[in-house]
C-alpha cells in the first residue's frame, strides 16, 4: 500500500469576519470590566495634580460607564482590522506554503489600533476625567461637559475635545502592538510547532485540530498574551503618561510643552509614573484579553465545524 504523508502546517487559519467580530468583542469588555480598578489608580498616579488629589484610592469605578459602552466597538475594531489585514498579506504571497511574518504582525497589529483608535479616543478622553475626579466623576457629567462648550467653540471644537489626545494615543498604541502582538503571535507559533511534535498543549491538554491545524488552547494563549503585554506596557509607559497629561490637562496643551514641563519641573521620574500597576494591569489583561479572545476563537470555529459536517452527512454522498 502507498504510504501517505499528513503535513501539518504551524499556521492557523484566520478565523472569520464574523468570529473575530464577536470575540474581540467579548474579549475587549471582559478585559476592560475585569481590570478598570487598576486602570483607574494607574491614571490618578499619572495625573499632575497627584494621586490623592485626583481622588486617591477612592471611587475606583469612576467612568465605568464609558468603558462599557467603549470596549466591544473598539476591541471589535481592532481585531477585524487585524485578521482582515494579515488574510490580506498572506493571500498576496507568491508562495502557498507561505506563513505571516513579524512584518506583517506589526502592521496588521498597527491598522488595527488606528482603526480601534477611532472609537477608543473618545471614550478614553470622557473615562480618564471621570477617574481624575472631573465634573464629579461622572462619565455622562463628563460628556455633557465637552458639549456644552458648543455654543463657545462650535461642532468642530467639540469634535476635536472628544478626540483630544488622538496622536499620542495612537503614538502610544501603535509602539505598544508592534511589540505585544509579534511575540504573542511567535510564542503562540513555537506552542503549536511543540503540541505538533509532542502530541499535547503546553499544560498537558491533549491535542485537538481545528481545520487540520494544531492550534494553542485559551490557556496557552492567555499565558503568552501576559509576557508579552508586561514588556510591551513597561517599555511605553512614558507614551502613557504623556496620553494621561494630555487627556486631562485643563487646556490644550502641545505633547512637545508638555514634556518640556515635566522635564524641567521633575525630571525624568514621572515619565514612569505608574508603571507598577500599568505592568500589572496589561499582564493580566493580556491573559484576559488574548486568552478570552482564542477561546471565542476556538468555539465558533469548532461549532461552525461541528455544524458543517453533520449539513453533509445530512446530505450524504451524491
Amino acid at each position: 500500500m502507498p504510504t501517505t504523508t499528513t503535513t501539518t502546517s504551524s499556521q492557523p487559519t484566520a478565523p472569520a469576519f464574523q468570529t473575530a467580530l464577536l470575540a474581540g468583542a467579548l474579549a475587549g469588555t471582559t478585559v476592560d470590566l475585569s481590570l478598570f480598578p487598576l486602570d483607574t489608580l494607574k491614571t490618578r498616579m499619572q495625573s499632575a495634580q497627584g494621586f490623592f488629589a485626583s481622588g486617591g484610592f477612592r471611587g475606583i469605578y469612576r467612568g465605568v460607564g464609558s468603558a462599557v459602552v467603549g470596549s466591544a466597538p473598539g476591541a471589535a475594531f481592532f481585531f477585524c482590522t487585524y485578521e482582515a489585514t494579515k488574510s490580506s498579506l498572506l493571500r498576496n504571497r507568491s508562495s502557498s506554503s507561505a506563513q505571516s511574518t513579524p512584518v506583517d504582525h506589526m502592521l496588521a497589529a498597527s491598522l488595527g489600533e488606528i482603526a480601534a483608535c477611532a472609537v477608543r479616543v473618545p471614550t478614553e478622553v470622557i473615562k480618564q476625567r471621570a477617574q481624575a475626579g472631573q465634573h464629579g466623576g461622572s462619565s455622562l457629567s463628563s460628556l455633557k461637559a465637552i458639549l456644552s462648550q458648543r455654543g463657545a467653540i462650535g461642532i468642530t471644537g467639540v469634535w476635536r475635545e472628544l478626540y483630544r489626545g488622538w496622536s499620542i494615543t495612537v503614538m502610544r498604541e501603535v509602539p505598544f502592538t508592534v511589540l505585544q502582538f509579534p511575540m504573542w503571535e511567535a510564542l503562540k507559533g513555537w506552542g503549536r510547532a511543540r503540541r505538533a511534535r509532542t502530541g499535547r498543549g503546553l499544560f498537558g491538554e491533549s491535542c485537538s485540530s481545528l481545520s487540520g491545524i494544531e492550534e494553542v488552547s485559551a490557556p496557552e494563549s492567555a499565558l503568552y498574551g501576559s509576557l508579552a503585554g508586561a514588556v510591551a506596557a513597561g517599555v511605553t509607559t512614558p507614551l502613557d503618561v504623556l496620553k494621561t497629561r494630555v487627556m486631562l490637562s485643563a487646556k490644550r496643551e502641545s505633547i512637545a510643552s508638555i514634556v518640556q514641563n515635566i522635564l524641567r519641573d521633575h525630571g525624568v521620574r514621572p515619565f514612569f509614573a505608574g508603571i507598577g500597576p500599568r505592568v500589572m494591569w496589561i499582564s493580566i489583561g493580556g491573559a484576559i484579553f488574548l486568552g478570552s479572545y482564542q477561546y471565542a476563537v476556538n468555539s465558533i470555529t469548532a461549532s461552525s465545524q461541528i455544524r458543517s459536517r453533520t449539513s453533509e452527512e445530512r446530505i450524504g454522498p451524491l
